[in-house]
């Protein structure tokens, strides 16, 4: 039973200077200053407003996660499930954080972020696991697809039906079809699919864009009709997969 449970690039605007930057976007300094206001002029919706503080990125942030048990980076940098407590941990920049949440909030869409954030410090093996599954099950969706197969790998993890690290719920057999006895098949690490992947893994660890619920725990791909899909609720579909909740 095939995947049972399982862009426009655009540049930042080149006027964007980030304190120490260079080619590694966990060493950026704070973002969320006047300077970041005038360097993403034009690049914007005009109605956008700054989010203010670095405080409150970081609550706003906090707060997003109690309400749906999405992954939240927390001031020291460590990105954690809300429920259970402590179920995954892994390490994220926290001005990779706030950097793309006051993107988000002044207009950048989906695929401008997943551009700016396609390089960065290197994922740890939790994240690299996640970003294996997104690479695998979801290369050739959308880029909000993408980020949903990366939710619902988080999802499981945190809820507590299934195993409480991302690379182990990635791993559980029968779950995902690309894995073959525990293990991964090769990746073309130079590859624009893989770039996307790692940068939609960073996001998803951020939780800075919208996507599905904590509840949604499974989805098919489109051309099959699983029976247990019979007996959840259909969600929604995001290009050829079809998500589900209880």
């Amino acid at each position: 039973m095939k995947k049972l449970f399982v862009g426009r690039r655009v540049t930042a605007a080149a006027a964007f200077v980030l304190v120490a930057l260079g080619s590694n976007v966990a060493s950026a300094q704070p973002v969320v200053q006047a300077s970041a206001q005038a360097a993403v002029a034009g690049q914007v919706d005009a109605a956008a407003h700054p989010l203010g503080t670095a405080q409150a990125v970081q609550a706003a942030a906090a707060a997003a996660s109690a309400a749906t048990g999405a992954a939240v980076a927390s001031v020291a940098g460590s990105a954690v499930q809300a429920t259970p407590a402590g179920a995954v941990s892994a390490s994220i920049a926290p001005d990779v954080a706030k950097e793309a949440a006051w993107l988000y909030q002044n207009g950048w869409p989906l695929y401008a972020l997943v551009d700016r954030y396609s390089a960065g410090a290197e994922l740890n093996e939790q994240a690299t696991c996640l970003a294996t599954a997104v690479y695998f099950e979801a290369r050739g969706e959308t880029l909000e697809g993408q980020l949903a197969v990366a939710r619902v790998v988080m999802n499981r993890a945190a809820s507590g039906r299934y195993p409480p690290s991302w690379c182990a719920t990635v791993k559980q057999p029968w779950q995902f079809s690309f894995v073959r006895n525990g293990q991964f098949p090769r990746i073309d690490t130079s590859s624009d699919a893989w770039r996307k992947a790692q940068a939609i893994t960073r996001l998803a660890m951020a939780d800075v864009v919208p996507s599905l619920s904590n509840d949604v725990l499974w989805y098919h791909a489109n051309y099959v009709a699983p029976s247990w899909g019979r007996r959840l609720t259909r969600v929604q579909q995001i290009g050829a997969h079809i998500f589900y909740r209880i």
